[in-house]
């Protein structure tokens, strides 16, 4: 017998009685019937007293009909197991059953990340969570098409007694990708469930650093940092190494959709205390980059374009 958690699950019991015993001749304190499970008494009656245990129940009216069954109000995890129904009827034993009780959870879907950046590998991650019993298996699919076949996972245990998993998929976006629709796959207790959805890919700006001169050394430099061939338009530029700096957002100097162009500015003072021969960076930050990565300048070295200060 399976149930999801927090249902209702019947546990049949059904007798036939002599042939002598009929609905208006049968009687009730001859019925003696119990339900036990891991050796604790569930139910029971006997000579019309009747006991059960609290977060189950029957109807003692069905008896004389032959149907002992036994409800479990609420399944849980801690209720699974085999239970024993047992009924006599003048003292004659005339049945004894087990069934077994399986609490069936199916998983929670989602894929929390789904921004990845053009031709850079990419990692999707599908999350099964709140699932039981152990494994699940993942598999991916592109526009119906089956890109990942089906890969078992057994999961790890949380401290409500379910289970979690992640599925991976590690692959380099195309322009090809965008508006294309994936999909994770994921099969639990011989039923199968689906999450589709589009990706958003972010493209890398070619990004170039550069400083107009001034002519005196009492005015401020004006130091560029422009943008081009990048996507989406939500960008910021952050300069690193200056810290009163906070990020900004750049000026968009034309907007054709893949291939947008901006430019921000930074006011440096070339008098300034350790001014002559700095080194200044500007960091781009987009959706989807990890922020590790664009510190350190990846991928590709240009991420973040460094100049030293020529005075």
């Amino acid at each position: 017998m399976q149930a999801s958690p927090n249902t209702n699950a019947v546990l049949p019991c059904n007798v036939t009685f002599p042939q002598s015993a009929t609905v208006d001749n049968i009687e009730k304190s001859l019925i003696n019937v119990s339900w036990m499970s891991n050796g604790s008494d569930i139910a029971s009656s006997r000579e019309t007293v009747t006991k059960i245990k609290e977060g189950f129940s029957w109807n003692i009216s069905n008896f004389v009909n032959g149907d002992f069954s036994l409800t479990v109000l609420r399944a849980e995890l801690s209720l699974q197991g085999v239970y024993e129904c047992t009924v006599s009827y003048n003292s004659t034993m005339l049945h004894s059953s087990n069934v077994t009780l399986h609490i069936v959870a199916s998983p929670t879907l989602s894929v929390p990340q789904q921004w990845v950046v053009l031709e850079t590998e990419s990692q999707l991650k599908c999350h099964a969570d709140a699932f039981y019993p152990p494994p699940v298996s993942f598999s991916w699919t592109r526009d119906g098409q089956l890109v990942q076949p089906p890969h078992q996972v057994e999961g790890e245990l949380t401290s409500n007694g379910f289970y979690t998993a992640v599925g991976n998929m590690t692959f380099y976006p195309s322009r090809e990708d965008q508006n294309v629709t994936f999909g994770c796959r994921v099969s639990h207790n011989g039923s199968l469930q689906a999450l589709d959805f589009q990706l958003n890919i972010t493209y890398l700006p070619a990004v170039k650093l550069s400083v107009m001169s001034s002519h005196s050394s009492n005015i401020p430099l004006t130091l560029y940092c422009d943008l081009e061939s990048f996507y989406p338009e939500e960008v910021s530029v952050s300069w690193p190494s200056e810290r009163h700096s906070a990020p900004s957002a750049p000026r968009h100097r034309a907007e054709p959709r893949w291939d947008l162009q901006s430019q921000t500015l930074l006011q440096f003072e070339p008098r300034a205390e350790g001014a002559r021969g700095r080194k200044v960076e500007c960091a781009v930050n987009q959706p989807g980059v990890d922020a590790t990565d664009q510190w350190l300048g990846k991928p590709g070295g240009h991420w973040t374009p460094k100049m030293i200060i020529p005075f």
